[in-house]
């Protein structure tokens, strides 16, 4: 993962920034009441560098981090379309509740653009459907080169978007965000459609930390930096997130990424240990949190 990489983390600014005054209206008609669903977890389950988070032995990788953790992001859906018989499996592997969020295959976003993608995206969705229930929020990921001049393309594809399948937006080009772009009639798409606006915290791209929501739906894709400033940066996020729970949130989905994927238990495991301690959440803890600080990062 080189996205957002910087070789000195320590001279970057990690302070999130304020809400964007459209959060408050979306919150506004949340109906949350204080207790959001919430799903917590890693990208990938069977990543070389998340060997020592399995005992040893163990076979069957996704089946034991269904165990551990109530959700996954699942990036491996960009790169293949993989057979029925494959995305059953996964089903029958994990246990009653868990929650996969797949990325949509890169030949709709990377190589048509959006444009005449309608056959890929069937073709997609006919073959993640087979998760059932247990199909979380599929999200759409553009390209950093797909900016503002290709807003009608995303808009048309957005608006024809089958309401039946829950669906996040990343946008990674900075023309989104900086001002240069009226991204008024942006956000009302959004949310006339009830798509969920990714916020995407990485070293490297601040510009793309907007912290507007379309939806009562935080989905928040972090990307750690392996160094010790990853659990302070969590702790500034669960005290953002303990104010959006006040205000009514109704879904919390947070996804830890790293440069070495080994640390992503540790840090998704804290994180939920502070939703159990400070909110009374009783979500499954994945491993002892006093070995969370302890564990070497690469």
């Amino acid at each position: 993962m080189k996205f957002g990489k910087v070789d000195n983390p320590a001279e970057i600014d990690f302070t999130l920034p304020p809400d964007a005054p459209g959060t408050k209206i979306i919150f506004a008609n949340a109906k949350g009441e204080g207790n959001p669903e919430i799903c917590i977890g890693c990208a990938k389950w069977n990543k070389t560098d998340l060997k020592t988070f399995y005992p040893k032995g163990t076979k069957d990788e996704l089946g034991y981090y269904a165990t551990q953790f109530n959700s996954i992001e699942l990036n491996a859906t960009f790169y293949n379309n993989f057979p029925v018989e494959t995305i059953e499996g996964w089903y029958n592997k994990t246990t009653p509740g868990f929650k996969f969020f797949p990325k949509i295959h890169q030949g709709v976003s990377h190589w048509k653009r959006l444009k005449e993608a309608k056959e890929q995206t069937d073709v997609y969705l006919d073959g993640i459907s087979h998760l059932q229930e247990k199909l979380g929020m599929l999200f759409l990921q553009m390209p950093d080169n797909f900016g503002p001049k290709n807003w009608e393309a995303l808009k048309a594809y957005l608006e024809e978007w089958p309401s039946g399948f829950p669906l996040a937006l990343e946008l990674r080009h900075t023309g989104w965000y900086d001002g240069t772009f009226d991204n008024t009639e942006f956000y009302e798409v959004l949310e006339k459609n009830n798509i969920t606006h990714i916020i995407t915290d990485a070293a490297g791209r601040r510009d793309l930390l907007h912290m507007r929501l379309t939806t009562p739906i935080a989905f928040i894709r972090y990307n750690g930096a392996n160094v010790d400033s990853d659990y302070t940066r969590l702790d500034e996020w669960f005290e953002r997130i303990k104010v959006w729970v006040a205000e009514g949130i109704e879904k919390i989905y947070f996804f830890v990424h790293q440069n070495h994927e080994e640390a992503s238990p540790f840090l998704s495991g804290y994180l939920i240990r502070k939703f159990n301690d400070e909110l009374g959440m009783n979500l499954h803890v994945p491993i002892d949190p006093k070995n969370a600080g302890q564990i070497k990062l690469l």
